[in-house]
């Protein structure tokens, strides 16, 4: 009868001991250590460390019971050496967004969700994707909502259902049914439950319930809280005039002259002989140019050809239809001539938003005084009125506005111009050229004192100059050192020839511009069209590029830009 024989084994940094049989092969011995640990048989080699074993590597022919156990010292000790072949599972385990609850898919999924049609509701669908992506505005509506006392009449009601809609479409993957907010906005606006022949909801106007909405969260989001927040680092001299989050987001203050286009040139001047100088004429009427102040909480873009309507400039860009809007010829009172006068009006951006909206003059009244109910129709402006990715407002604000920014494009040029000149030149060259420039500044402070006294005092002026822009206040929540460029967001489109019916969509910039391979899809030379957008079809979400975006300039029977969304860009 055989005997078991005490075996300990060493395999790398572990040691073990089992027990095996003299008369087993080698093979099964094997058998039994890789059942211990994991090593492949084919892939085991065996080393004696106790002596009287065998030599060198273990052979498979070996005969074990040929081994004279007793002049062994117990345990026998072998070498064991061999990787294990046992697979080991991934150190993250994989999730598949399937098997996850559904607040967190929605976290992780690659597209939005969507809102269900209740019937026409597309116009309210559009708008609400569009500013779903403000976090600012986001912001708001939750510290309104978290403070409501219980009180408040419809105003109260629609943004409470706004912040809880915004929630909901955070929460899951699925479109959502805007059941409570479509009631909120048709009692808060009665013209859209209006209804069709057939009991149908009617198409109503994208831009109106815009406009409509944020004039009733206005109303709900006064007062300093509220303000700050949505901007936490808004200060009190930055809001100039506005006192609630709506308008600080969005409000445009806009300084508006008059100036009489009746007395303009009427004042003359006559140069008195050998003096060299003018004098007005005593006799002459002028008459002060009216200066008002407006807050608007959006830009329009004339394209139908001007403010009045004999206008025939031909609008093709929305720089160009901005421009014509805020300047044009209205007929008001003079005091000087006693009469109603033509006046040229201009406006001019005295205070800029972190949001700034754009509505497109698509819609206009045509009058039909030869139609049996004279009442006129509404009518759609289907020419293509282009624009790019970046908004710059410069040229429409104000020459103090424009001061601040221009001192912040002037820095960031230097800077830019200082970058590619370090790239060329590298860093020898431009320590000569400092030690040169020192050299140069020390020649000027021995050899040229009248010019520095003049020089200083000359910064001395630009320094207060300098510090009378740090006091002109150009807006809240704007990135410092702002150079008055804004960067397309979201826009909200219309689809059709009836002003009246069609179809609005909204289209929205990705937060992430990434694939799921990782890399950036590059369809421009141009980093602001490199952007994923996605597409906002009621409940259907699909993702789109910035080239498809910029295509929705209008021309044709496809969507056309309504109202485009812009933010400031930093």
């Amino acid at each position: 009868m055989s005997t078991s024989i005490s075996l300990n084994v060493k395999w790398g940094k572990e040691i073990f001991d089992t027990t095996f049989d003299p008369s087993i092969s080698v093979s099964q011995l094997k058998s039994i250590l890789s059942e211990k640990t994991g090593v492949p048989a084919d892939r085991m080699k065996l080393m004696p460390k106790s002596k009287g074993l065998w030599k060198g590597l273990l052979k498979d022919d070996f005969n074990l019971s040929s081994i004279d156990y007793g002049k062994i010292k117990p345990p026998v000790q072998i070498l064991l050496m061999g990787s294990a072949a046992k697979l080991t599972g991934p150190k993250v385990k994989t999730v598949f967004i399937e098997d996850l609850p559904e607040e967190e898919a929605a976290k992780v999924a690659p597209e939005p969700s969507g809102l269900i049609n209740l019937g026409n509701t597309c116009y309210l669908n559009s708008v609400v994707q569009c500013l779903r992506v403000i976090p600012e505005l986001r912001s708001g509506l939750n510290y309104v909502a978290s403070n409501n006392n219980g009180q408040g009449g419809a105003s109260r009601m629609l943004v409470s259902t706004l912040r809880d809609l915004y929630q909901d479409l955070d929460r899951t993957t699925k479109p959502v049914q805007p059941n409570l907010f479509v009631m909120a906005t048709k009692g808060a606006f009665p013209q859209f439950a209006q209804t069709a022949a057939n009991g149908a909801p009617m198409q109503q106007d994208a831009e109106e319930f815009y406009s409509g909405l944020l004039n009733f969260a206005a109303q709900e989001t006064r007062g300093t809280n509220a303000i700050q927040a949505g901007l936490k680092d808004a200060q009190e001299k930055d809001l100039i005039g506005a006192d609630n989050l709506i308008d600080a987001l969005f409000g445009i203050q806009m300084e508006e002259t008059y100036t009489c286009d009746e007395l303009e040139g009427s004042a003359t001047t006559e140069e008195k002989e050998g003096e060299g100088k003018m004098e007005l004429d005593t006799n002459t009427v002028s008459e002060a140019a009216v200066v008002r102040h407006d807050l608007h909480r959006k830009l329009v873009c004339n394209i139908q050809g001007g403010s009045d309507a004999s206008s025939q400039t031909n609008v093709t860009h929305i720089m160009e239809g901005i421009e014509l809007s805020l300047n044009g010829k209205v007929e008001k009172r003079s005091e000087v001539l006693g009469r109603d006068a033509i006046w040229t009006r201009q406006q001019r951006i005295s205070r800029l938003p972190p949001i700034l909206a754009v509505q497109f003059g698509r819609f206009f009244w045509k009058e039909t005084p030869d139609s049996q109910d004279h009442s006129g129709v509404k009518c759609k402006v289907m020419k293509p009125v282009a624009f790019n990715g970046t908004l710059d407002i410069y040229d429409f604000c104000t020459e103090k506005i424009q001061k601040v920014m221009k001192k912040a494009r002037d820095a960031a040029l230097a800077e830019e111009e200082d970058r590619i000149t370090k790239k060329l030149k590298g860093e020898d060259e431009k320590s000569e050229s400092t030690d040169a420039a020192a050299g140069e500044k020390m020649d000027i402070d021995n050899e040229e004192d009248e010019d520095l006294k003049a020089a200083l005092a000359m910064s001395m002026n630009d320094g207060q100059e300098e510090k009378e822009e740090e006091d002109v206040v150009i807006g809240p929540g704007l990135p410092k050192n702002f150079e008055g460029r804004y960067e397309l967001f979201a826009v909200v489109t219309h689809k059709g020839r009836d002003a009246d019916g069609g179809h609005y969509m909204g289209w929205v910039k990705a937060e992430s511009q990434k694939h799921s391979s990782g890399d950036a899809r590059t369809i421009s030379d141009n980093d602001a069209d490199n952007d994923d957008w996605f597409v906002f079809d009621d409940d259907e979400v699909s993702p789109c590029d910035t080239e498809s975006v910029l295509k929705l300039k209008g021309g044709g029977d496809w969507h056309m830009s309504y109202l485009n969304f812009y933010r400031a860009k930093k």
